[in-house]
């Protein structure tokens, strides 16, 4: 099975379906992803076949709940699940935050590259990141996917949420314990367990808002 088959089937698994040159758009990411990876540690995962359902499907699992025009990709390393978002929802602009400069050049190369017009790569840290005036309204989305605990989380990007937005934080294992410390004012909304075609591993979605 090629990998464009396993992104299809994968996608029509999912229940999903793409906007016109999208799918060719996340197999071009997968690609440039892998050649990246050569020189700059970007992800573990170093098989092309294995990104579709680790990176791709992963990604594009936790689509059904972002809500809102603006969304927030924190620690997106690697664009995930940031790009693979972006080119499934071209009439939504993100974000992609990262700490780390190399990585930022590999994602901002991704987005020249891969033509997304609705993409802005920030080369900071969430905790100083401030959304100038110019930029509209917070965000009514933030994506993390494995970026640190849920408190963590909170403490970190909680100010760059409009006031009904929510933070979509990408687990393994659901973080019973994490949930526990979760800062006062803040609460979970919702509980995903997702399951990725093609992907073994537990996978859980943890919706968070303010009470």
């Amino acid at each position: 099975m090629t990998i464009a088959q396993m992104l299809r089937q994968g996608l029509a698994e999912l229940g999903q379906t793409l906007p016109s040159g999208a799918e060719q758009k996340l197999l071009s990411f997968l690609e440039l992803l892998r050649h990246w990876n050569r020189t700059i540690n970007l992800t573990a995962v170093r098989e092309i076949d294995d990104m579709v359902a680790a990176h791709l499907l992963d990604s594009l699992a936790i689509r059904p709940w972002l809500a809102g025009e603006r969304i927030l990709d924190v620690g997106s390393g690697a664009g995930l699940p940031g790009i693979p978002l972006a080119i499934a929802e071209p009439h939504r602009s993100f974000v992609l935050l990262d700490s780390a400069a190399k990585r930022c050049r590999f994602l901002t190369q991704a987005v020249v590259e891969l033509g997304l017009a609705n993409v802005r790569v920030e080369n900071r840290r969430v905790e100083d990141y401030l959304v100038s005036s110019d930029e509209g309204p917070s965000f009514s989305t933030i994506t993390a996917r494995a970026f640190s605990s849920l408190d963590k989380f909170v403490a970190a990007a909680g100010h760059l949420l409009d006031d009904r937005g929510s933070l979509l934080a990408m687990k393994g294992k659901m973080p019973r314990d994490e949930l526990n410390e979760l800062p006062d004012g803040w609460r979970l909304q919702h509980a995903e367990k997702l399951v990725i075609p093609g992907l073994a591993a537990e996978r859980h979605l943890l919706i968070l808002g303010r009470q």
